[in-house]
């Protein structure tokens, strides 16, 4: 507000004497000064005080006598006379008739006609005319602030502007305000100062008169200000009202500004207070100026960020004025670059320059004190010109490209500095218009290069300059401009759009005069790798610029080796991993598998060698974990080393036809390498470090469950759970730490002296159930080679059940090694005494090898445990293993094939399927071979029999009566001789165990049970096999197909499994087939001569039985199958003989009436002739004989009928 220029305001020390009301320092203002106050001093001295303190006596005394010398004090006293109740009844009615009569100035209570001008009818006025001229003229402003509708007026007011009686103005203003408050809220009389010319003057004499009401008055300002200040005359004068009040009362300047950005509104105002804001103690670093304009463009707020660049945009559409608060701001901030430049500036490099001088820190060297105010400096200026869309000036262009181009010292400051002015270089490219400027930049390019090892062993930072020169040099040539892009932003720390476009002055500069891709390539394998690589050490590291070489395929196409670099950098990693080594490594097997060009398919990558591998993991003894001392390389390394092997291998195979076209066959890594890495035990560890390892541990494990399923047993996960749980932690806790530790020797002796040292044994074994699997790794040599020792008699199951225990733990840390161990250890005693020891690759390639055993094993249950376990292993694993061989030969041998028969197109596709085919018949072969042996187990031996041990004995209260009394007297009498406690037999429990896998195998390949259904087992075997093996139920999927077979075995089998299945599963589904079976059994009696009729009746007629006993509604159709299969052997046999029983006659008799049939009292007589021995039956005519057993059946099934009732 120019008008109020030549006016004296309150100076900031009289306002804070007011607010502390201290009478020393009020007694020190001068006249003037004091004569602004005198409306407050007044009412001070004259009201009542609440404050009846001796010391307020005595200040009130002083006032008193400061006041008695100033003659205004006299009218001001006279004022305060007035009865301001009346005073205020009137202005409350002439309110109320403006707001009648529509807010015009016609009639008024508190003024009557005026004679003369407002300025002369207050000189010739009494005190109360005075009021009422200056309240009625205040009013009327406030009434048309509420009517403008937000709408700014400058409202010409004679009594505001005569500057002779300012004062008495002001004296009259501040004692109405005092005293009818709620008439004139001072809020509201602020608002309406700023309407009249010298308002900001009456609002700080106001506000110095009532110090209290600063923070209130200020707020209501600012709320009702403008978004944008500077767009029009009222933002102006009200951003100059609140810059003055705060130059009164500076201390409360910075709450102002806070109010201005929390409210949005008049950002002129905050950039003006902080230009007038003087700190107690400057800060060297960063000044308040930069500090706030970053703060509000590179804040989290957005609403406040558009605000603020929206004061920019708008500002700079005005033309240029001194007076502009963006322009004071430009002003000062261009200030504040010029002085941090450096001193001198020179246009050549100089020749004499040398990394010992500091990196050229006497050439254009900036000061270390002004780095962070430097780096401030360009941050806020790319925010200005980035987010706030600032068109910086030619003059500050120059200035800015000068700072960007100084070179700062070799310290962390310094990196920081050179990053962000080089990001700055690649946001905004415009800042380099002439060719001088363009030869500056690129000389301070080329010092970059130069000096950036130098920096980075001097700043002693890990991530340096350099790394970002080489990641956009080689993002230029990959023409990945939305990278660089991103790397800016990242870099600045803010988003800001950067069109690729402008960017291609600087690629030219960047590709053709500082980094070709050759110059990129040769020094990119030269920087040092990072040592101890972790996701801690942040910023763009050497590793960013080789994966970007790596996927751009530079190092293939100049012939630059980059395989040493990247193994040295996989060796210093440690926790937590860094993102980019994963990737790094997929991009490095890319370039090892796949040429960079078609014309040139040797150009690729070196792999690993398998002795820098095996240089990982030679601490890790035995080949399947160790824990042994302190190792050479991190648990990271040798995890990444293990990702880097397996990802190769599996990529290797998935490219095999892309190699074969291209007549390349890179070599896979050798098995006897893959033995000596603890794969499993890597895993295990990885497992603890998930949180650390970031996606490397569920990568290892979807590789694992692609190429070594064996390793990834459902079973195995649970045992781990047993192993590493909280019980076994416990337990180890409890170990005592100087107790007995045993040696490998110690446990060999104990061994060969079984069993008399069977109780030291134990005392070893138990012991070592307390350690961890990792401790257990010495002992696996001696445990494994002594285990045929435990088939000996006399062992105590004890020891057998805590060798399978620690077996179970050993298998979670090193399951591969041990497998093979344990095979050769349990070798029949013929076979080792011709040494014949397996490895890992036989064992893969005949799974049935762990079958071929000591034949001990198969009745020594917690031995077979572990056996059926590496059974199951090696069977998952030799379909890997087959499945492998077969890609990694087939698109080969396929390839050979076109080229062979290029005349037959139609041909190359038939030596693969055939090969896909033979191997899927080689497995099943495998699979069922491994189910039909181990059923084969689950017979008894004749020894067994002996001693009354029966197979059929599981399904025994299940099946019933089946079996005709007929058939019992031909089965002897075996369930009679059966001992008590038969079934707690170790046959029993290996039986279950055999169950229990082959419950898993069906479940996992249906196939497989259909497969050795369709072969078919030993009839004795039903019994265990459909109440042993829950999955078995499938089979009523396949019995139908099994029926139709020609075979009359098979039919048969098919019959007694159903018969079996239905007594175990009485579900609808087995109601259906058994229908279907007695159906078949009707059509076959129509068809098969006697030989065969006599065959396939005798075994499958007593499966009837168990038909009906299930299914009660298939009485009839199996009465009626009985009844025909009687009468075709009847007329049989009286072509013969003459048939001396009635035999038809009986069975109508059956049919029609069985339970006559089967009571005690009648009929017995009928039933008396087919009770013949066995010796009778054999030498009968096979007709006879079905025809007995055709009425055993009969009765039984009666029987069964009646029990079940």
């Amino acid at each position: 507000m120019a008008d109020s220029a030549g006016l004296q305001f309150v100076s900031s020390y009289a306002f804070e004497a007011m607010q502390k009301v201290d009478v020393v320092r009020l007694a020190a203002l001068s006249d003037p000064e004091l004569r602004l106050l005198l409306p407050c001093l007044v009412r001070m001295a004259l009201c009542a005080p609440a404050d009846q303190s001796q010391s307020w006596a005595q200040d009130k005394k002083l006032i008193l006598r400061l006041l008695s010398g100033v003659e205004a004090v006299n009218s001001i006293v006279a004022l305060l006379s007035v009865d301001f109740h009346a005073l205020e009844q009137d202005a409350r009615k002439e309110q109320q008739l403006r707001h009648k009569a529509g807010g015009s100035n016609g009639e008024s209570i508190l003024v009557s006609q005026l004679q003369h001008g407002l300025t002369l009818e207050f000189e010739h006025s009494d005190p109360l005319r005075r009021l009422r001229l200056t309240l009625s003229e205040l009013l009327a402003i406030m009434n048309k602030v509420t009517d403008s509708n937000g709408e700014f007026f400058l409202k010409s007011s004679e009594l505001f502007e005569s500057p002779v009686y300012l004062e008495e103005v002001a004296d009259v203003l501040c004692i109405l305000q005092a005293e009818l408050p709620s008439l004139l809220p001072v809020v509201d009389v602020a608002e309406a100062l700023l309407h009249v010319r010298n308002g900001d003057w009456f609002m700080c004499l106001l506000v110095a008169n009532v110090p209290d009401s600063f923070s209130e008055v200020c707020r209501g300002l600012i709320k009702n200000g403008e978004r944008q200040d500077e767009e029009s005359v009222g933002g102006r004068r009200r951003t100059e009202a609140l810059r003055q009040l705060c130059q009164m009362n500076p201390s409360q300047a910075l709450n102002i500004r806070a109010m201005v950005v929390e409210e949005c509104h008049l950002p002129g105002l905050g950039v003006a207070l902080t230009l007038d804001y003087k700190p107690d103690t400057a800060d060297e670093a960063v000044s308040p100026l930069v500090s706030y304009v970053s703060g509000l463009l590179l804040g989290t707020n957005s609403k406040v960020r558009t605000w603020f660049s929206m004061f920019i945009r708008n500002g700079q559409q005005r033309k240029r004025e001194s007076s502009s608060v963006l322009w004071q701001m430009r002003r000062q901030l261009l200030l504040e670059l010029v002085a941090i430049l450096p001193r001198s500036r020179s246009t050549h490099v100089p020749n004499d320059a040398s990394v010992e001088d500091g990196g050229g820190s006497g050439y254009s060297g900036l000061r270390e004190e002004h780095v962070v105010k430097a780096s401030a400096l360009l941050r806020l200026y790319c925010a200005l010109m980035g987010i706030a869309g600032l068109r910086p000036t030619d003059e500050e262009a120059e200035q800015l490209l000068q700072l960007m181009t100084s070179r700062p010292p070799a310290t962390p400051a310094g990196v920081r500095f050179v990053s962000l002015s080089f990001c700055k270089l690649l946001a905004f490219p415009t800042l380099v218009s002439t060719p001088e400027q363009e030869q500056l930049m690129v000389m301070w390019l080329s010092w970059m290069i130069k000096e950036e090892e130098y920096f980075e062993s001097a700043a002693g930072v890990s991530a340096s300059f350099g790394e970002m020169l080489l990641l956009v040099a080689m993002y230029f040539h990959s023409n990945q401009l939305s990278s660089i892009i991103e790397l800016v932003c990242s870099t600045l720390g803010m988003k800001i759009a950067i069109k690729p476009s402008s960017l291609s002055k600087m690629k030219t500069i960047f590709t053709q005069e500082i980094f070709t891709e050759q110059v990129v390539t040769a020094h990119a394998v030269r920087v040092a790798v990072t040592n101890s690589l972790s996701a801690n050490i942040t910023g763009f590291l050497p590793i960013h610029c080789i994966y970007q070489l790596l996927r751009s395929r530079a190092f293939t196409k100049h012939k630059v080796s980059i395989k040493d670099w990247i193994y040295r950098q996989l060796c210093e990693t440690t926790t937590p991993i860094h993102t980019q080594l994963i990737p790094l490594i997929d991009a490095y097997i890319n370039s090892i598998l796949t040429p960079a060009s078609k014309a040139n398919p040797e150009a690729t990558n070196q792999p690993i060698t398998e002795q820098e591998i095996l240089n990982v993991f030679q601490s890790s003894a035995g080949g399947d974990g160790s824990r042994g001392g302190r190792q050479r390389y991190s648990i990271t390394t040798q995890l990444l080393i293990l990702y880097y092997i397996l990802s190769f291998e599996e990529n290797l195979l998935a490219s095999t036809k892309q190699l074969a076209l291209m007549q390349r066959k890179p070599k896979s890594y050798s098995a006897a390498l893959m033995d000596q890495i603890p794969i499993k035990y890597l895993v295990t560890q990885a497992q603890g470090l998930q949180q650390e390892l970031g996606g490397l541990h569920s990568a290892l494990l979807r590789l694992l469950a692609t190429n070594y399923p064996h390793l990834c047993l459902v079973e195995d996960w649970v045992c781990e759970e047993e192993v590493t749980g909280t019980l076994p932690l416990l337990r180890r806790m409890m170990l005592p730490s100087n107790t007995c530790r045993y040696t490998q020797n110690q446990l060999h002796q104990a061994f060969q002296k079984l069993p008399s040292s069977s109780p030291r044994l134990m005392r070893i074994l138990e012991h070592l159930t307390l350690l961890s699997p990792g401790d257990l790794i010495p002992y696996a040599e001696a445990l494994t080679a002594s285990t045929a020792l435990l088939l000996e008699p006399g062992v105590p199951r004890r020891l057998l059940q805590t060798l399978n225990k620690l077996w179970m733990g050993l298998n979670t840390v090193m399951p591969r090694r041990l497998w093979v161990m344990t095979v050769n250890a349990l070798q029949p005693s013929a076979k080792l005494l011709r040494q014949q020891r397996y490895t890992q690759n036989d064992l893969m390639v005949d799974p049935l090898i762990v079958l071929r055993c000591d034949q001990r094993v198969y009745r020594c249950p917690p031995l077979m445990d572990i056996v059926l376990h590496m059974l199951n292993g090696y069977l998952l694993a030799s379909k890997a293993y087959l499945q492998c061989h077969l890609k990694e030969t087939a698109d080969f041998d396929r390839q050979n094939q076109i080229i062979s028969n290029v005349a037959a197109p139609g041909q190359p596709d038939t030596p693969e399927v055939t090969r896909e085919e033979l191997k899927n018949a080689l497995l099943a072969a495998q699979d069922s071979a491994a189910v039909q042996i181990l059923l084969e187990i689950c017979l008894s031996t004749s020894e067994e029999q002996l001693l009354g041990v029966a197979t059929d004995s599981l399904l025994r209260t299940n099946q019933g009566p089946k079996q005709g009394s007929l058939l019992s007297t031909s089965r002897g009498s075996v369930d009679d001789t059966e001992p008590d406690g038969g079934l707690l037999s170790d046959l029993r429990e290996v039986q279950c165990l055999i169950c229990c896998l082959l419950h898993q195998m069906f479940i996992a390949d249906p196939n497989i049970a259909k497969l050795v259904h369709f072969q078919g087992y030993p009839q004795a075997l039903l019994p265990l096999t459909v109440a042993g093996i829950p999955s078995i139920h499938i089979c009523l999927d396949f019995i139908p197909e099994l029926l139709a077979q020609p075979q009359l075995e098979k039919q048969i089998f098919a019959i007694q499994l159903l018969s079996y299945l239905c007594t175990q599963y009485a579900l609808p589904k087995s109601l259906s087939v058994a229908r279907l079976a007695i159906s078949v059994m009707g059509t076959l009696l129509t068809v098969l001569n006697r030989a065969k009729r006599f065959s396939f009746f005798m075994p499958t007629l007593p499966c009837l039985v168990a038909f009906c006993q299930a299914f009660p509604p298939l009485y009839d159709d199996v009465a009626a199958l009985l009844v025909q299969v009687g009468q075709v052997c009847a007329s049989d046999v009286a072509t013969k003989v003459r048939d001396i029983d009635p035999f038809i006659a009986r069975l109508q008799s059956l049919r029609e009436k069985p339970k006559e049939a089967a009571a005690p009292g009648g009929g017995s007589s009928k039933l008396t002739l087919p009770q013949k021995t066995a010796e009778e039956l054999g030498g009968a005519d096979p007709d006879v004989q079905l025809c007995y057993c055709v009425e055993a059946t009969f009765m039984d099934i009666i029987s069964s009928t009646l029990h079940g009732l």
